[in-house]
């Protein structure tokens, strides 16, 4: 640096002052900076100059704050670095040029041109700013993008990787309340769609892999935030690959369709093929027969306050060839967007539910391939809003998981229609009628907005299922369809009233409106069938896991069961107390004198559990204490006491020990005389009373099974509770639904309502979840 440098001007960026001192004495603050006078100029001296008809052409600019002005020896065809220009380091007074550092050290580093004095800029955070400022808007756009990641949205087997809206949100790395639009693409497997998203929104970054391999690199659904055009981005699975579940995966993108703005469909085959054409229109046709209703649905059930368009979104087809002209070069006259629409006219497909399809194509003579004007096209679709409008990113997510949750489940492979991309079956429920093998027309998971099963044909008779329902034809006459039902008894009539009529004049069709209408016995003989007369029949579909007709109301036989299990449970409870505490005085009266008594034994010795009524209490044959069953399981001979040679019940404890202590008091008492004998006779009488009841038992489980209605379902096949799923065993007692006919515990099923339906016209036993329900019959 020069000596000469003033030192008060070290160490800082003085003020720019004017370096002409033509119109002032030089210390004025500059204003403009002509090029082509390399000097920094105020107010006056910039008009005083450029008067002059030589000058009067000058480029000038005006300064900003913190202005650094360009090397003058830079600028010239004799300097260093033709082209290039540097910002000044210092301007030479004497010379009247800025200098950067290297022009200083080549041209003032020797001679008297080294006691030239100098005025230093410091360009180190002033020349960062002006960099930032004069940064051109591409390059400002490429650093936004530059920490941008996908990441996996939905995966191979349509299942949503977020949890919820916060999480989506989060991994956007946007904005809760930022408005943004969705851009997809689709095309055939290998064909760059990553690749091209990537040179597209990101300028090359790979925020979407890629791979030259050839397994396709992109399984499932991913996303990522494009925080220049405010949208998000979202990257599909390839077609025609070879991939597992492709009928799942196939629906996903029409998903993927339905919540996007903007579709970009990428082929690079060298002319387009009808694949192109039967995708787009399947998909809209699938579009507006299963989405357009389930998007509006969940406007209301999801209260947004920005409408789903039931419009699709816009398509734009990026053509890319190599050695074939653009669609449209061999015909000026045309665009090529009326050509697209004659290839969709000749395939009989009609694309009604896009807003738009646009043709956008590229000839890549060279790679790399040019995306720029596929950019434009986007950002200009993207600007239109009248038809599809930015939303919140909440709003995108709660539309993906409502037609997730809707549209979801596996499909049969003998189902699938594989003449169309996005057959029926790939969006309506896939059961079946057993009788006719008619299709339900409504929607995938249709059943958990509680809409039954419909059909569009009609169903035949099948006597296996027996699916016809009677209505009544007074009631049908008088333009009123009411379903009558064969049951035992009239609603009026009392449970055993009703078994009485029974037995003598058969069943009954009641009518809610018209009463008993008919009587199978009414007469001593010439009854009529009740389809002659007094109902009529309609053939009903009959759905897997459902009973949409009543095959058999003749409850007559569980009537009579349940009324003898009534009374003889009412007997056995009003008789337990005094039976047990008889049974216990009994038992204590034939015991040996070393037992303790029952009425003293409250808990078992060895785990303290408490006794309760119907718990059952042993004494261990050795040492004469109380204990629950599985602290006494086990036997052996108890000698000592008088019990052998045979096994006995005994006490953990004492056949641990295998001795006892006897006591001498009690070993003359516990002989095999006198109440060690009747102990053992009452212990037999006890075990041949028991194999009674248990034979008794055996044929009243045969008579239930005879007597069920025909919608139960047999003993046999209910191994655990419908409800909560407990095992039964013989503690635990099975108990039917009257409505549902499944088999539950008794916490499950202690509720109590009639059951027209079912030909239960009094308060009987049904599970919680028909309890619930306005009518019992399942759906």
């Amino acid at each position: 640096m020069s000596a000469q440098t003033n030192p008060a001007e070290k160490g800082r960026n003085p003020g720019l002052s004017c370096q002409e001192s033509y119109a002032c004495s030089g210390t004025d603050e500059a204003v403009f900076e002509c090029d082509e006078c390399c000097s920094l100029q105020c107010l006056r001296c910039e008009e005083e100059l450029h008067r002059q008809e030589r000058l009067r052409n000058h480029e000038r600019i005006r300064l900003k704050p913190g202005h650094i002005p360009y090397c003058d020896p830079c600028k010239g065809p004799n300097g260093h670095s033709p082209g290039v220009r540097q910002r000044a380091a210092v301007r030479c007074q004497t010379c009247k040029i800025n200098l950067c550092l290297e022009c200083q050290k080549r041209t003032h580093s020797g001679g008297n041109k080294r006691r030239h004095p100098v005025t230093v800029y410091h360009v180190t955070k002033v020349q960062e700013s002006l960099e930032e400022e004069e940064m051109d808007e591409e390059t400002k756009r490429k650093k936004m993008t530059e920490k941008v990641v996908s990441f996996l949205l939905v995966d191979e087997n349509e299942e949503i990787q977020v949890t919820n809206e916060e999480d989506f949100i989060r991994k956007l790395d946007c904005k809760p309340d930022q408005h943004l639009k969705v851009v997809s693409i689709f095309g055939n497997t290998g064909d760059g769609k990553s690749h091209t998203l990537n040179h597209t929104f990101f300028y090359g970054r790979e925020v979407f892999k890629t791979s030259p391999a050839q397994e396709s690199c992109t399984v499932g659904v991913w996303a990522a935030y494009d925080p220049v055009h405010k949208v998000a981005v979202i990257d599909t699975e390839g077609l025609l690959g070879a991939t597992v579940n492709l009928s799942q995966r196939t629906r996903l993108l029409l998903k993927v369709l339905a919540i996007s703005d903007l579709v970009i469909y990428r082929t690079h085959a060298d002319r387009l093929h009808n694949d192109l054409f039967k995708f787009l229109g399947d998909a809209s046709e699938a579009y507006l027969k299963h989405f357009t209703k389930e998007l509006k649905a969940t406007t209301a059930r999801c209260g947004l306050d920005v409408p789903l368009s039931t419009l699709g979104p816009a398509v734009i087809i990026f053509h890319e060839t190599v050695h074939t002209q653009l669609l449209g070069s061999d015909h000026p006259s045309e665009v090529p967007e009326k050509l697209i629409q004659d290839r969709f006219r000749k395939l009989g497909r009609f694309p009604e539910a896009f807003s738009s399809i646009h043709y956008k194509g590229t000839r890549t003579y060279n790679p790399p391939t040019d995306f720029s004007g596929l950019r434009r096209a986007l950002e200009q679709q993207l600007e239109n809003n009248t038809t599809r409008s930015p939303r919140h990113p909440g709003v995108i997510f709660k539309a993906l998981k409502a037609l997730s949750d809707r549209f979801s489940g596996e499909i049969p492979d003998d189902q699938m229609a594989h003449s169309s991309f996005f057959p029926d079956e790939y969006f309506t429920c896939s059961s079946l009628c057993l009788s006719c093998g008619a299709g339900c027309k409504n929607s995938m998971n249709h059943g958990k907005e509680g809409v039954p099963h419909e059909a569009k044909s009609r169903c035949r008779y099948s006597h296996q299922y027996d699916n016809r329902v009677y209505t009544c034809k007074a009631c049908y006459e008088r333009g009123k369809e009411v379903s009558v039902v064969p049951k035992t008894s009239a609603s009026t009539d009392s449970p055993w009233m009703g078994l009485a009529k029974y037995a003598w004049s058969g069943y009954v069709i009641e009518c809610p409106n018209c009463g008993v209408v008919y009587r199978s016995r009414q007469y001593w003989f010439g009854n009529q069938d009740p389809v002659d007369t007094v109902v009529r029949t309609e053939i009903v579909h009959v759905w897997p896991g459902t009973d949409a007709f009543l095959k058999d109301n003749n409850n007559a036989a569980q009537r009579l069961l349940d009324g003898m299990n009534f009374m003889a449970q009412s007997v056995s409870e009003l008789s337990l107390g005094p039976t047990k505490a008889v049974t216990s005085w009994l038992t204590d009266q034939i015991a040996p004198a070393y037992w303790r008594p029952n009425s003293q034994i409250l808990s078992c010795s060895k785990c303290a559990t408490s006794f309760k009524d119907n718990d059952t209490k042993h004494h261990c044959r050795a040492c004469g204490e109380g204990f629950c069953d599985s602290c006494s399981s086990k036997t052996r001979p108890v000698p000592e006491r008088g019990w052998g040679p045979a096994p006995v019940r005994v006490c953990d404890n004492c056949y641990d020990a295998r001795n006892v202590q006897l006591d001498v008091a009690e070993a003359q008492v516990d002989d095999e005389g006198g109440t060690l004998i009747a102990r053992k006779v009452g212990e037999a009488v006890q075990n041949t009373l028991g194999a009674v009841v248990t034979a008794i038992d055996i044929p009243l489980g045969l008579v239930k099974d005879a007597a069920r209605p025909a919608y139960w379902v047999p003993d046999h096949e209910i191994l655990h509770c419908h409800n909560c799923r407990k095992e039964f065993s013989i503690k635990l007692s099975k108990h039917h639904c009257r409505a549902c006919g499944q088999g539950f515990c008794d916490e499950c099923s202690h509720d109590r309502r009639a059951v027209p339906s079912r030909g239960w016209d009094h308060p009987v036993r049904v599970c919680f979840n028909c309890n619930k329900k306005p009518d019992t019959r399942p759906l």
